[in-house]
């Protein structure tokens, strides 16, 4: 259907030419310094080694070439998004900001257009229940998700400069410098392994890692400090008393799960469903020095799929569980990181992926990301590593694109995070965040309940009496029977918010008997696929940046998909004459009519020059009218990524192209239906 059709300049076909030279060049060079160090070992004659070594060298020129060459390529993208106004730094005139981004006219447009879709590919067909929520939030919710405690990354100092990095990165940063450099095979396993593990590490770790290895401060060789944490949250004052301390928000996430308990009503407490939103997030990143990879203020589309916690299949799962995709489970992350090519029914059969919930969205997300124009072979997904995890969480997984420049980066989380952040809010807010599932049959079950006796609480703990009472109501099954043999002795303490109570008989009574129940409660688990949008743009952009011609002939072409390319057409005229105007002017109008964004271009430049120009802005439809549509009145459709063109009456622009725009006909079918045209 329209949300299954992958554009056909999507598909692997071209990529590999680009990553298999790379690929080929660095496995050469590893082969070649573990032939010459197997010769050092064996003491061979001294023309043989030097013969080794001189390949060597030359194979690593032929490496560092082509790394050369990506690293250009994306000093072009970057000039490009500058230039064409995508992306600037903010308060450019001021000397700019690091990590603060503006998007300009192209830019902004495409970000609008990808969210449309992302909304269509998510929200719409899945059903889910999108919220708007605010960017301040209470200190008090911050602290009890963990933020407060433990949102940091850890930092190390240059110790005589004073300048800040972080740790983790230094480290990753490092190691590619190393393993760039000739060393035995095992050695190479060995780092890439440390690599694999840098975010994962505590402060004693990471610090005894970076000694081992030497690092030192970037630009000056300065000893570094020990690493230590820093929390990222911007904070800040509620109100003018200074009396109510809060946040800039570090996800949009939390405020789905406060508002769980509405969410479920809304949705006539049926189970599972899914919550999305789409907001601003704020991270006081320690050295963001990646453009829009890493930002201290961003755009995320997060998704909350509540579930069951005994349940954790879906119902869709069969539509996708013949897909494959690029895996990468944490046993792999040793060494070179070589994928498992592996469906996703077979990773949920292997246990690979914990359930099948987790995997449906894993493969919605590559869907998503093929259609947007991220190369197949360039899209994997990782698994976190077990000390990478949070405690609470059953099984996370990266999507990761491989970017000219940069490598592989994240960019979109997907977690199974259980019924932690419910649970913790429900403890902290005493509110009932349950879901109930109803029984087939009523069933008989024996209940334990710790019942307070009011009159004793009051008199004995005055104002605590309240805070003591939920407690006691609060205490499950297993905790009722503990306290009850605890105070067989005659009395047992309790801790409730951080004061210590002694509970005597006289305070609580303890009741057992059977009842009849036809629902179950349960508070939900949930899966969470959270996507950064500005590094998904970048990578849009990255994937879609081709060239043509050399030298002063070579061109820049963005192959942007069109269902989120910023300008979906070109309106040209050959000349400026008015009477060619004049229909210029009524196809831009139908096409604006039609929600479908145009550049009319009335400048004096020649058609081929015009043609230029909108391919490097990712424009995919051109529409060029001539002298023989004052007779015909027909005009030409020209396709940037095959340049072909086909011609057909003014009155059916608009719906071919917005058919096209919105993946319900390729090129390919128009061809057939109106005929190439050569002319």
């Amino acid at each position: 259907g329209k949300f299954g059709r992958v554009p056909a300049q999507n598909k692997p076909k071209d990529m590999d030419s680009e990553n298999k030279k790379i690929n080929d060049a660095r496995i050469a060079v590893l082969n070649q310094t573990e032939e010459l160090i197997g010769l050092k070992k064996a003491k061979a004659a001294k023309d043989k080694i030097d013969a080794a070594s001189k390949k060597e060298k030359s194979l690593k020129k032929k490496y560092e070439k082509l790394l050369k060459e990506q690293k250009a390529i994306k000093a072009e993208l970057e000039d490009l998004m500058i230039r064409r106004f995508f992306v600037v730094p903010s308060f450019e005139i001021y000397g700019g900001v690091a990590g603060l981004f503006d998007f300009g006219p192209p830019g902004s447009a495409l970000k609008d257009q990808f969210l449309e879709f992302w909304r269509r590919h998510f929200v719409i067909y899945e059903d889910m229940l999108e919220i708007t929520s605010v960017c301040v939030t209470p200190y008090k919710v911050l602290e009890t998700s963990g933020h407060v405690a433990k949102f940091a990354d850890f930092m190390v100092k240059d110790v005589k400069e004073g300048n800040c990095f972080r740790a983790d990165k230094l480290l990753e940063n490092h190691i590619d410098d190393v393993v760039a450099g000739s060393i035995s095979k095992e050695k190479r396993e060995e780092l890439l392994t440390i690599k694999a593990n840098a975010d994962a590490y505590d402060a004693k770790g990471l610090g005894a890692m970076l000694k081992k290895l030497n690092v030192k401060a970037p630009g000056t060789g300065n000893d570094l400090t020990e690493p230590f944490p820093f929390n990222l949250m911007f904070g800040t004052q509620i109100g003018p008393s200074g009396h109510s301390p809060g946040f800039l928000r570090p996800e949009t996430a939390q405020s789905i799960f406060v508002n769980f308990k509405r969410l479920l009503e809304y949705n006539r407490e049926r189970m599972p469903f899914a919550a999305a939103q789409i907001g601003l997030a704020f991270r006081n990143e320690i050295s963001p020095r990646a453009g829009l990879l890493r930002v201290r203020e961003f755009l995320q589309a997060e998704i909350e799929h509540f579930v069951n916690p005994k349940d954790k299949s879906h119902k869709r799962f069969a539509n996708i569980a013949d897909i494959k995709a690029n895996l990468l489970p944490r046993e792999a992350q040793k060494g070179e990181c070589k994928c498992l090519v592996m469906s996703f029914g077979e990773a949920v059969e292997k246990k690979i992926i914990d359930n099948e919930t987790l995997a449906y969205f894993l493969a919605r997300t590559q869907l998503f990301l093929h259609r947007c124009g991220i190369n197949p072979l360039k899209l994997r997904f990782r698994q976190h590593l077990a000390d990478e995890m949070a405690h609470y969480a059953a099984d996370c997984w990266d999507a990761e694109i491989y970017l000219r420049g940069y490598k592989w980066v994240e960019v979109a989380g997907h977690a199974d995070r259980s019924a932690y952040d419910l649970k913790v809010h429900s403890k902290a807010t005493n509110k009932d965040l349950q879901a109930r599932l109803t029984l087939d049959k009523p069933r008989i079950v024996n209940v334990v309940e710790a019942v307070p006796v009011m009159k004793a609480l009051g008199k004995d703990f005055k104002r605590d009496s309240k805070a003591v009472k939920l407690y006691l109501a609060g205490l499950s099954k297993e905790a009722v029977l503990k306290l009850e043999e605890d105070m067989k002795p005659g009395q047992a303490t309790i801790k409730v918010d951080n004061k210590e109570f002694i509970l005597l008989p006289k305070h609580v009574e303890f009741k057992k008997y059977e009842k009849k129940e036809s629902t179950v409660s349960y508070i939900p688990s949930v899966i969470e696929p959270s996507f950064g949008v500005g590094r998904i743009i970048y990578s849009i952009l990255d994937n879609a940046l081709k060239f043509e011609g050399k030298g002063k002939e070579k061109r820049s072409i963005l192959s942007i998909p069109a269902v989120i390319a910023p300008v979906k057409a070109g309106v040209f005229t050959v000349t400026n004459k008015e009477e060619l105007l004049k229909f210029a002017r009524e196809v831009r109008n139908e096409l604006v009519e039609d929600g479908l964004a145009c550049q009319h271009d009335i400048s004096t430049t020649s058609i081929g020059r015009k043609y230029a120009k909108a391919d490097e802005v990712g424009i995919p439809f051109c529409i060029a009218i001539d002298d023989e549509t004052k007779v015909d009145k027909c005009v030409t459709i020209r396709d940037r990524d095959s340049w072909k063109q086909v011609r057909l009456a003014i009155g059916e622009v608009s719906t071919v192209i917005g058919k096209l725009c919105k993946l319900k006909m390729t090129f390919e079918e128009c061809i057939k239906k109106y005929g190439e045209f050569k002319k």
